[in-house]
Order: structure tokens, then sequence, then C-alpha cells
């Protein structure tokens, strides 16, 4: 386990069975609320997704100063290397006899147990009492999220499918983006989703969630659960239509490392070109995204 300074909070890692490791998260936010994300090899190296995930917090509507309150979360030993080349607060999570460092394609065995891992390690970040964002780094930030957050629910994620009421459990979830309240009510949430997977072997974590949201054991823990509108946390499954609101944008609905990159790319160029037009001619002109383009489409093949 590596930190970056400034530190000023001891995190534990030693109530996991899978991992013991102190490291300290920086406190920057009053409320104890961290703003996540995970970091193997693959993704770290250059010109990879680590940077554009960073460069769009940078080119976003007051997003910059969020960075501040960034854990990224490094896999491996090269993920933690770059890590500390582009950002100041790393942090290693290393699970024994697993290899995180190369690209996980969806739903092989690699990334289910990469997916399952960090269900566990969000778990005790919460046990920590810290609140989080978590958020996948082929998600670009254009705007500060926290106004569209709810102060009565306890767990917001974000949709692949959005059908127009935050409460319908017919909604269909992404786990790449959650907002989490610390409390016993999410801690409690987090065990009986990673303890779920064993009840759905070969299902990764979304999946399970599909299926648990309608249990009974789901209802007694109370949890106050709320899909966030795909308006303004869009992503390629059901994209944001309306560059004015979006806050950030999701490679979902896409297979492949290069794909993501390069319809990414796009994204970004769109964004900064909507931000360099007056407010007349974003008026008479209004800016479409160019992607998807290349991850159309690729999820069938």
């Amino acid at each position: 386990m590596f930190c970056t300074k400034p530190q000023s909070m001891s995190l534990s890692l030693a109530s996991s069975p899978m991992h013991t490791a102190t490291c300290k998260f920086p406190i920057t936010l009053s409320i104890l609320t961290v703003i996540i994300t995970t970091l193997n090899e693959a993704w770290a190296s250059q010109n990879s997704m680590i940077d554009l995930f960073l460069e769009s917090f940078r080119q976003g509507e007051g997003t910059s100063f969020l960075l501040k309150h960034l854990i990224i979360v490094a896999l491996d030993q090269a993920a933690y290397d770059r890590c500390i080349t582009l950002h100041q607060h790393c942090f290693t999570l290393r699970t024994e006899g697993v290899d995180f460092s190369g690209e996980k394609y969806f739903m092989t065995e690699d990334y289910l147990k990469m997916m399952w891992r960090r269900i566990d390690f969000l778990r005790i970040v919460l046990e920590l009492n810290y609140s989080f964002v978590f958020s996948d780094a082929d998600i670009m930030w254009f705007r500060n999220p926290f106004p569209h957050f709810s102060k009565e629910a306890d767990f917001e994620i974000a949709c692949d499918k959005y059908y127009g009421n935050p409460t319908d459990l017919s909604n269909q979830p992404n786990g790449g983006y959650v907002h989490v309240q610390a409390s016993s009510r999410t801690v409690d949430f987090y065990k009986f989703w990673y303890q779920s997977r064993q009840e759905y072997p070969g299902k990764h974590d979304q999946d399970v969630l599909n299926r648990i949201k309608f249990t009974s054991s789901f209802m007694e823990i109370g949890l106050k659960l709320r899909f966030l509108n795909t308006e303004y946390f869009g992503g390629f499954c059901q994209v944001s239509k309306d560059l004015e609101k979006v806050c950030t944008m999701h490679a979902n609905c896409c297979t492949g490392l290069e794909r993501k990159l390069q319809d990414l790319r796009l994204v970004l160029d769109d964004w900064k070109r909507f931000k360099s037009m007056t407010p007349l001619e974003k008026f008479l002109g209004r800016v479409y995204w160019s992607a998807p383009r290349k991850c159309v489409h690729s999820l069938r093949e």
C-alpha cells in the first residue's frame, strides 16, 4: 500500500478478508466525501483512459477543483507508478493471487473478479464513514454533479436505460457511477450485494443488482435508492442530448479499450467545441455528440 501527501486520515483495510493495509485518505470536504476511481496498467498507459478522465475535469465547467477530492485506486504496481506522475492522491489496492494489470474483457473471469473486488472495497470505505462518488475512468466529467444529488437518497446510481422516474425499479442501473452516503443502511446493502454474487455465479455487479433490487431481503434493508437521470448523467447506452445540462458522459454499452478511447476523444472534442461557442452560437446552432461511433454495436461482436 502506498499513499501520497497530503495525508490526513488513516484508512485501514484490515477488516477485509482479501487485503490488509493502511493508508491515508485526504480530507478536503467537511462531510467526508471522496471521489474514487480505479485504475489498472491497461488504462494507465500513456495517452490512455486515465489521461482522458483527468483532462475532462480540467476542461469541465467548475470541475477542476474536484480533482483535489479524487482518489485514484491503483490495482497494480504499474498503475500506481503512472498515477503518481499525474495526480496527488494515489492508493494501491492489491488482491493476493490475482493480476489485474491487463485489459479485462467484458464478462471474463478476471473482469468479474475485478468488479466484485471493487464492491468489497467500497463497502470498507463506507464502514470508515466516508461517503463517496465512485466513477469508472471511462466517464468524462463536464459539470459538478453534486447539485443534482438528492439529500434524501442513500444510494444513487447511473443508468444504462432511464425511464423517467428516479425511484422506478425498472430503470436499468450501471454500477460504473454511484453516489453513496455513509450509513448503516448502505454498509448493510453493500454486504448484501457482495454476498449475493454467490447466488448468481458468472454475473457481474449490476446484473446482480438488477435481480436483488426486487427481493424482500433488499426491501428489509430500507435503502433509499434513486436512479440518476441520463439527461444529466448520460452515456453511450442512452446519450444525454443537451450539452447545456450534461454532467457526465460514460462510454458504457461499449467493449474494448481502443473503441472507448476513440469515442471518448470525440466526446471531449465536442465538449471543447461547445465551450468555445458564444451564447448566441449555442442558441442558433445546437451541438450534438459525434459519439458513439466505434462503440456502436460493439456488444454484439
